[in-house]
């Protein structure tokens, strides 16, 4: 029998990094302390934690609390040195991306422009949005200066956590544009990803590209006309993935499922075993029920 091989210290490394970036949003706490009680090695673990945790953040628009207020973690307020800055109270802080903990806030100078003045107009009108269609939803409006040129990122985050219900969720998209005379070219993506675990490991991920010309006339103009936009992508996107949630129902557990099925002369009850499955809504509810979409991803 051959004897275990024990891998050297920069395999470990490549592993635990390749795997803690494949953590689902809302368990990247549970992987690193899987890994720990698989590796054995807490420091290498953690050490290596550190280093990915920030990406894992920055890449689902982690939500952080502080002075009462939502801030989204991004790659537009990242300061470097895991400093992120707030563009509504204009201060900035520090983020433990192991421990979940913020510490050394400090006032962050933003001058008080034109650009600024259209970023706050967006947001504005970004979080009424966010606040009437995502009851969980957050969002952040972010301006950062080339030169002459003002370019905004717009971020929108909603998840449910429910591990005790074995699955998790996130809906996130991500908006960019430069503040240009008469026209500006928004380009952005949506993405739903969703992990559910009883009894199963399904990972889901869907997402859609977007590009799309807006008129640019006055803050007020420009930011209902933003408003809207990203309202008729988001239903676009919501009711692609209701149709595929639909065709999986009907041709994979309805029409493909039976054929390949023996034939017992015993009548199958489909319904109920759609039930069975404890899902707690269907097809016609506004959510989506995470076990009935494809198990590989899809492009809406």
């Amino acid at each position: 029998m051959c004897a275990r091989q024990e891998l050297r210290e920069p395999e470990k490394v490549s592993l635990i990094s390749s795997l803690l970036h494949q953590s689902p949003p809302g368990e990247f706490g549970q992987v690193v302390r899987d890994l720990s009680a698989l590796v054995q090695d807490d420091k290498l673990v953690r050490q290596e934690a550190a280093r990915v945790g920030a990406c894992h953040n920055k890449n689902n628009l982690t939500p952080v609390q502080i002075n009462g207020r939502t801030v989204l973690l991004t790659r537009y307020n990242d300061l470097g040195g895991n400093r992120f800055f707030d563009p509504q109270d204009k201060f900035s802080f520090e983020f433990d991306h192991l421990r979940g903990v913020i510490s050394k806030p400090q006032l962050h100078g933003v001058m008080l422009d034109e650009g600024e003045l259209w970023r706050e107009a967006l947001h504005k009108g970004l979080k009424a949005y966010v606040s009437c269609h995502f009851p969980a939803g957050n969002c952040c409006v972010f301006k950062k200066s080339l030169g002459k040129r003002q370019l905004f990122g717009a971020c929108i985050e909603a998840h449910q956590y429910q591990p005790s219900n074995h699955w998790n969720s996130l809906w996130k998209s991500d908006w960019t544009f430069a503040l240009t005379p008469f026209t500006t070219q928004v380009t952005g993506m949506v993405l739903l990803q969703i992990h559910y675990f009883r009894n199963a490991n399904l990972h889901v991920t869907v997402s859609k590209s977007v590009s799309e010309t807006l008129n640019v006339i006055d803050q007020s103009q420009f930011a209902t006309d933003f408003v809207k936009f990203l309202k008729a992508e988001d239903t676009k996107f919501h009711v692609a993935i209701l149709e595929n949630i639909q065709a999986l129902s009907e041709d994979i557990w309805g029409k493909n499922l039976r054929r390949k099925l023996p034939i017992t002369r015993t009548f199958m009850n489909w319904n109920k075993l759609l039930n069975d499955q404890h899902l707690n809504t269907n097809v016609s509810n506004t959510e989506v029920p995470p076990c009935l979409l494809k198990h590989t991803d899809m492009v809406a």
